[in-house]
């Protein structure tokens, strides 16, 4: 078993990607949605899998991120399929609760490396961004002095 296999965050990501697409293939191929959600699903066991082959905690962090953001977009997908009715509400339901906890994964992994994002903070107050950028700076710096 390879080391990104053992990830529970991977296991339920390819868990989701295989659920997702029994769901599209009753979607009509016209939606965007539907390519949207393929590649979205596809995108985070993809992500989970290279981040954890990366050596450095930045690099590592960076493809953690990605694989964050489309978990998210796969639940935002579910919510366009549920708006259009071309899925039940039920199944929205089902799909982003595997999707949250998919989420919360790697919220926890993204945690351990010292990246976590406060949710609380506003996400685009520019100078909380900047002490994020600062504290990141000090934390490479170290990283770098000792070792």
């Amino acid at each position: 078993m390879l080391a990104h296999e053992k990830l529970i965050a991977y296991q339920k990501a390819i868990s989701f990607s295989a659920w997702s697409g029994q769901i599209l293939e009753s979607v009509p191929s016209r939606i965007s949605a539907k390519d949207q959600l393929d590649r979205a699903s596809t995108s985070v066991p993809l992500n989970l899998a290279e981040g954890n082959a990366k050596f450095s905690v930045k690099d590592k962090a960076r493809y953690l991120q990605t694989a964050y953001g489309s978990a998210l977009e796969c639940s935002a997908c579910l919510d366009v399929l549920e708006a259009r009715s071309l899925i039940t509400p039920d199944l929205c339901a089902e799909g982003k609760q595997q999707i949250e906890g998919i989420a919360y994964l790697i919220m926890g992994l993204l945690n351990r490396l010292g990246y976590r994002f406060n949710e609380e903070q506003a996400p685009y107050n520019e100078s909380r961004i900047l002490e994020e950028m600062d504290k990141e700076k000090e934390k490479e710096r170290d990283a770098t002095y000792s070792g």
